[in-house]
């Protein structure tokens, strides 16, 4: 199973125990999946269709629990280029399809007629608890997340402009939480991009256990990510050292060992047989041994003779020890 849908899983089988979250929790599976066809003489029937099945047992068990009524499930076979079954749930006249729709502030009157609202009633909205529920419930029939092994991404899809608005709003309302739209087609999308937020967004619905499985990844991806960034500074090191090792044996080779002094040329020996060594490695291949400082001020004698043999203005000679 995909990290969206262990995450749905885990979420299906949290059953609220407050009313006021079952009923958003209602409201925003019909609003977001719902669909309202007239049965005659001004009777609504909603069918939501799901596309796993614990979802679905989960809608069936709000309204079981909440208006006491018995829904029918039918299961259809996708075709064409829609793949695996979607779980239909229908709710009739004689299943109090109109009060449901009332209650959940999705029919409404205005003037004395009935008319079909757009957005979150912002009546089952009002505690942070049954923000947490509509939350889920969003994500539990029209939201998806990308697997945070390969990217950071979280999103619900919306019909209308005025539902996405007010769902980003609905994130915004949850501290340091700060969602994103964009239209896709005939999608309205309402997005999270930032891995903490992600996080956030998963313990503020509920699901714990992805929770701590998001932060693992996390954590593991950051950990590869630091040794990377170590690997490849350690790597610019390195070849920045040799960088440096092949210059100055470019400066040897112009001057000539023959021409250089013992402890110079005894220095300059080091530096041609060991190109990737630094300073304080080249010093202890010496005997006796030589501090960084003296290695590196032999080699700068080296760098300077072959600058003045460049520039004409000297000329080195060979020195030989005493005997």
């Amino acid at each position: 199973m995909s990290f969206s849908a262990d995450t749905k899983n885990e979420l299906a089988h949290i059953m609220p125990e407050k009313k006021n979250c079952m009923i958003a929790e209602i409201a925003a599976f019909i609003r977001v999946r719902g669909n309202l066809r007239l049965r005659g003489f001004g009777k609504f029937e909603i069918q939501v269709p799901l596309d796993d099945p614990a979802t679905a047992r989960h809608f069936t068990k709000l309204l079981k629990e909440y208006f006491s009524i018995e829904t029918h499930l039918s299961v259809r076979e996708g075709g064409g280029i829609r793949k695996g079954r979607s779980y239909i749930i229908t709710i009739g006249p004689e299943d109090l399809s109109e009060q449901i729709l009332r209650e959940t502030g999705i029919l409404m009157v205005r003037e004395g007629m009935n008319y079909i609202s757009d957005g979150i009633y912002e009546g089952l909205v009002k505690t942070k608890d049954a923000r947490k529920a509509y939350l889920r419930a969003l994500f539990l029939a029209a939201g998806t997340m990308t697997t945070p092994e390969k990217d950071y991404h979280f999103e619900i899809s919306c019909a209308t402009k005025i539902l996405a608005t007010d769902v980003r709003r609905l994130f915004n309302s949850f501290e340091d939480i700060t969602a994103k739209y964009y239209q896709r087609k005939d999608e309205h999308v309402v997005y999270l991009k930032k891995a903490d937020q992600i996080q956030d967004t998963l313990a503020i619905m509920g699901a714990h256990s992805q929770y701590f499985a998001f932060q693992n990844v996390r954590f593991q991806k950051e950990l590869k990510g630091e040794a990377n960034r170590l690997a490849n500074c350690d790597q610019a090191n390195i070849d920045k050292a040799i960088a440096a090792a092949d210059k100055v044996i470019e400066k040897i080779n112009k001057v000539g060992l023959a021409n250089l002094p013992p402890k110079l040329a005894e220095i300059a020996v080091v530096r041609m047989e060991h190109p990737e060594a630094s300073l304080k490695e080249l010093g202890e291949f010496l005997d006796p041994p030589l501090k960084k400082a003296g290695v590196n001020s032999r080699l700068k004698r080296i760098e300077a003779l072959a600058d003045a043999m460049d520039a004409g203005t000297a000329r080195p000679v060979k020195k030989t020890a005493k005997k």
